[in-house]
């Protein structure tokens, strides 16, 4: 049943009739109820139903007997409507029932009675209890978007007046609930008595602001007087004089709240406190800053960028003076240190042929022992940090680029400083300088020779970080240019043979010279360093031939016809490479001066005059070698019923390489060691990666008692080909739920999509109990009481959880044995642990360790457990052992709109946390 009235006028015509003589068209027949008799005035008796009003409401004239014509001053059309029934009374009085509704423009009111007085422009509206006194049909009042639901409510159109009891409504991310409401206009709200959360369980929220009162603006902000906090029911001793709560939704700047905590060093702080700049949609910043009681304070900046198709990245520059003791004490101590983190990508699409990149992490070396959330993360262990911009231009059409880098590496151990900049580096690519471009008939062989280049210029210096600003860009700076081009062919002869030579030449440019001399009146050496330009210049030539043996062994019947084959494929390659000795005065690379040792005895010294310079120097002697290498692959081939050809391949040994080479220039140590190398697929994601060297020579000592290496064969002196010199690996494995899902009966997860398919139907449990009447067996969800049932009818484990191991042992020279004329073999390992575990959807529990074997014991730490409360979260971070001892407890709102409400308690790393 709906009607419309016009703010036009309202014409009705009465006619007094019987409430027994109304007939069936009349607009209400029914017994009224509680807000009808609540309000009714036509009758004293209850139970007695009223003399009701025939009314028709038209927009013009009437045909009645008796016209009263009522002027209602409203601005929009009232429509109003009831799902059970309506009631009109007097001339301008109805009373809805039963899901009614009223609509004034923008205003929407719905409610299961609901009383309008035309007269006063006025709406009242309640729920009504339902049958187990539950109340439902609650008045839900909506205003240009803005919602409210309530227990009961009486509004005025005409002033946009309301009166409001138990009010709940969304504002930005929170709900304000409960107390008492006044609505004064359309953009003010008084509440009296109410609560604030951010839980969307607002019927029994975990936590809430118990405001004493407070004016709300709908969609702008709230302002409130003294108000409490309440967590899981229990009011807290946690009270603010006042409050503020914005809730735009647009993105505009704001002030960002500090957290307050204490630290055992420094005092009490207020730390990540400042201002957030909306700067555009592009681009935002937020200034933030720290300060403690004792004088330490901090700065930092933070931003973000995007530009879409374009670029993207973000900055974090932080600025920190810490101050530690009190001043004339002998633990008092001031630091000031810095850390600026960059991070750039550019778009693909941005610029096909130029593209810049950067990853930035310079810090002081004490930025990290003074910054309070360096604690509990991984920077804290970091050794070394790098830094790299590259920018990179390809010029269109052309097989030329251009590459320029900056590199920062930092050693926190010894503060050790590392710069690379600038560096530039020119490439062409590979070309074919003699090929045809309009080839007729069989490829010449001088059209395979092929050629290339590659230009660097590198300037660099490594100091402490501060002595680095001291030192001086001509004298200690190192620089210099290198330009290599390579120049190869490769031909095939027999069918089988490849033969490949190629001519290296390399240029580099320097710009100090250094020559020595002895000094015998000071008895020392003397410098004399020139600055100028220099070309230091090489050039070897190769030649080298490879080829494929392939071998293939076919197992025994007796031994199953599992295995259909195997396969061992060598590639053997035979090489030979010569060059000049550049040590020659020809070449004027190094050079000599004689003096007389402490003994009286004539010695002579060789030297290079080109020492730490970039690029190195060409080595001393003759070179005229030649060079074995070989490289293995076995593999076999094995019946499998589940694959699709009936076959797969397992490979058994997937590369094991052996080289080495023999100088017949050299006068003697003509043989290299002998250097090998395999690669094993342990498993399907695993493979085993280890290279070694093999020493072939012999050790004794020399005049001055200490070992040298010999020119005697460890062959020669029964002892074998060659001794382990060195030799390492490093592998990581990560083990988690489906690691072991086989072992348990879970089954593979191909296993299950097959059979999935094959079934056309979904991995669910079948209600055997239906009968085929009904339909047939029919899928269910597999769920019991709200608990999760696996396919064996027992109770899903549903446990995530990781475990990561990352080891690397590496075996080399140690001490010497001066007994046996033997270096002893020494091994260093490195393990470290992390892994996580969520026993249940809030908890998660993680830690991450690494273990020292030179002492045995735990070098470091970190353990760290969060639980998501719904609407809050807690985390706890602990360091247990090490030197760095410590723990971080914080609790905060997840709410952005809350995200300062929140505790941490923290200790330093040197407090003397005892366990």
């Amino acid at each position: 049943m709906a009607t419309t009235v016009s703010h036009d006028s309202i014409i009705t015509d009465t006619i007094a009739t019987p409430a027994d003589s109304l007939s069936n068209d009349s607009i209400a027949a029914t017994q009224p109820r509680s807000m009808l008799q609540r309000h009714s005035a036509m009758t004293s008796d209850s139970t007695r139903r009223p003399r009701l009003s025939r009314t028709r409401i038209s927009a013009g004239r009437s045909d009645t007997t008796k016209i009263v014509r009522t002027k209602v001053d409203l601005d929009n059309t009232v429509d109003f409507s009831a799902k059970d029934s309506m009631v009109l009374t007097g001339r301008n009085k109805a009373y809805m029932y039963g899901d009614g509704k009223i609509v004034y423009g923008s205003i929407k009111l719905d409610a299961n009675e609901i009383l309008m007085d035309m007269d006063s422009t006025t709406v009242y509206a309640v729920g009504t209890p339902d049958s187990i006194g539950e109340i439902i049909g609650n008045p839900i009042f909506d205003d240009n978007g803005t919602s409210y639901e309530a227990k009961t409510m009486r509004y005025n159109f005409k002033t946009e007046k309301g009166f409001i009891t138990d009010v709940i409504t969304q504002q930005g991310e929170g709900y304000l609930t409960g107390g008492q409401s006044k609505k004064i206009d359309e953009n003010t709200i008084y509440v009296q008595n109410a609560r604030y959360t951010t839980c969307d369980d607002h019927e029994c929220p975990h936590f809430y602001m118990q405001l004493t009162k407070a004016k709300v603006r709908p969609g702008k902000d709230a302002v409130t007087g003294p108000a409490y906090m309440v967590l899981a029911g229990l009011p807290l001793p946690l009270a603010v004089p006042f409050g503020y709560f914005p809730f735009s939704e647009k993105y505009s700047s704001g002030i960002i709240f500090p957290t307050f905590g204490d630290d055992y060093n420094r005092g009490y702080y207020l730390s990540n406190g400042g201002y957030y700049f909306a700067i555009s949609q592009n681009m935002d910043l937020a200034l933030t800053g720290e300060i403690y009681t004792l004088g330490s304070w901090g700065l930092r900046a933070q931003s973000s960028y995007l530009k879409r198709y374009k670029y993207s990245g973000n900055f974090n520059i932080s600025y920190l003076k810490t101050i530690t003791g009190d001043k004339g004490m002998p633990d008092y101590s001031k630091s000031t240190n810095f850390q600026v983190l960059w991070s750039h990508s550019q778009d693909s699409k941005a610029n096909p042929n130029m593209s810049l990149s950067a990853s930035v992490n310079f810090t002081t070396s004490g930025y990290t022992r003074n910054d309070l959330n360096s604690y509990y993360s991984n920077a804290f262990t970091e050794n070394t940090k790098s830094s790299t911009v590259n920018m990179t231009y390809r010029f269109p059409n052309s097989k030329w680029s251009l590459s320029t880098t900056a590199n920062v590496s930092q050693r926190s151990q010894d503060s050790t400083l590392a710069v690379s900049f600038p560096n530039v580096t020119i490439t062409m690519s590979q070309l074919y300088p003699f090929k045809r471009k309009r080839a007729v008939g069989d490829e010449k062989w001088y059209e395979k020779i092929k050629i290339s280049y590659s230009g660097q210029f590198n300037n660099s210096l490594t100091a402490k970080q501060d002595e680095f600003f001291k030192k001086s860009l001509i004298k200690d700076w190192r620089n210099g240019m290198k330009h290599s081009v390579p120049v190869s062919a490769t031909f095939n002869v027999f069918k089988y043979i490849n033969i490949t030579p190629s001519i290296n030449l390399t240029d580099r440019m320097y710009t100090t010279k250094v020559r020595r001399e002895w000094d015998p009146i000071a008895g020392n050496e003397k410098l004399d360093t020139t600055y100028s330009f220099y070309n230091v210049w090489d050039f070897s030539g190769s030649v080298s031939f490879d080829t494929k043996v392939y071998g293939f062994f076919q197992p025994l019947p007796f031994l199953g016809n599992k295995v259909k084959m195997i396969r061992h494929v060598i590639t053997p390659t035979i090489s030979f490479t010569g060059s000049p000795d550049f040590a020659s005065p020809f070449f004027g690379y190094y050079g000599s001066y004689e003096y007389n040792d402490s003994q009286g005895r004539l010695q002579k010294k060789e030297y290079s005059m080109f020492p730490n310079s970039l690029f190195g120097v060409p080595g001393r002697g003759k070179t005229g070698s030649i060079s074995f290498s070989l490289a293995n692959n076995l593999e076999m081939k094995v019946r499998d019923d589940n694959d699709s050809i009936g076959e797969r391949k397992i490979s058994l040994i997937e590369n094991l390489t052996l080289s080495q080479s023999y100088n017949f220039a050299a006068d003697s140590m003509r043989w290299s060691n002998l250097n090998t190398s395999v690669m094993l697929r342990l498993m399907k994601n695993f493979n085993l990666n280890l290279s070694a060297t093999w020493d072939v020579y012999t050790y004794a000592l020399n005049s001055s008692g200490n070992p040298v290496r010999v020119n005697k064969l460890r062959l020669s002196e029964g002892k074998g080909w060659g001794k382990l010199m060195s030799t390492g690996t490093s592998f990581s494995y990560t083990f988690n739920n489906d690691t072991f899902k086989k072992w348990f009966g879970g089954g593979d997860d191909k296993d299950k999509e097959k059979k999935n398919t094959d079934n056309n139907t979904p991995d669910t449990p079948i209600d055997d109990d239906m009968s085929p009447q009904q339909g047939g067996p029919r899928r269910t969800n597999n769920k019991k009481n709200g608990i999760q049932i696996g396919e064996n009818g027992y109770m899903a484990w549903n446990v995530p959880w990781n475990l990561t191991f990352n080891y690397s042992v590496n075996y080399g020279y140690g001490d010497f044995d001066y007994k046996k004329l033997e270096y002893k073999g020494k091994i260093t390992q490195n393990l470290s642990v992390s892994g996580n575990i969520r026993p249940t959807s809030n908890w998660n529990f993680g830690f991450s360790a690494s273990y020292n074997f030179d002492r045995h014991k735990i070098a470091y730490m970190n353990c760290n457990i969060s639980r998501d409360m719904h609407c809050f979260t807690m985390r706890a971070s602990f360091v247990p052992v090490g030197p760095y001892k410590s723990y971080n407890f914080h609790i905060s709102v997840k709410s952005s709109l809350l995200a300062d409400l929140k505790y941490d308690k923290r200790s330093s790393m040197s407090n003397g946390v005892r366990w």
